[in-house]
């Protein structure tokens, strides 16, 4: 059974930090791109950054871009998502997600598996 756990959600004030992880298991990701994606209350589920598992290509979100870095840490098998200077509009349920597609890493239809989903909320 496939499975992506995500961790590290929290409350943080504006400018603030927090760390996503993404845990797969249940099958090999070695040729999937493992992709965040956000959504906030009333809103369409978003494009955050995406990476490759097996070169660590990346892409992000241009509302996100110097902000947020996704890396892959082999040894941990895990997807982390370090974000930085966090703003209110960041505040959504992030989720992980896995798929064959890194050329539309941007379309959340192209990804197979999806996670529960983790809280983050910004304060002002």
């Amino acid at each position: 059974q496939v499975q992506l756990v995500e961790s590290g959600g929290g409350l943080v004030q504006a400018g603030g930090s927090l760390r996503l992880s993404c845990a797969p298991s249940g099958r090999t990701f070695v040729r999937y791109t493992m992709g965040w994606f956000r959504q906030a209350p009333g809103k369409e589920r978003e494009f955050v950054a995406a990476i490759t598992w097996s070169a660590g290509s990346t892409y992000y979100a241009d509302s996100v871009k110097g902000r947020f870095t996704i890396s892959r840490v082999y040894a941990k098998n895990t997807v982390t998502l370090q974000m930085n200077s966090l703003k209110p509009e960041d505040t959504a349920v992030y989720y992980c997600a896995a798929g064959p597609d890194f050329y539309s890493a941007y379309n959340r239809g192209t990804y197979d598996y999806w996670g529960q989903g983790t809280q983050v909320t910004v304060s002002s």
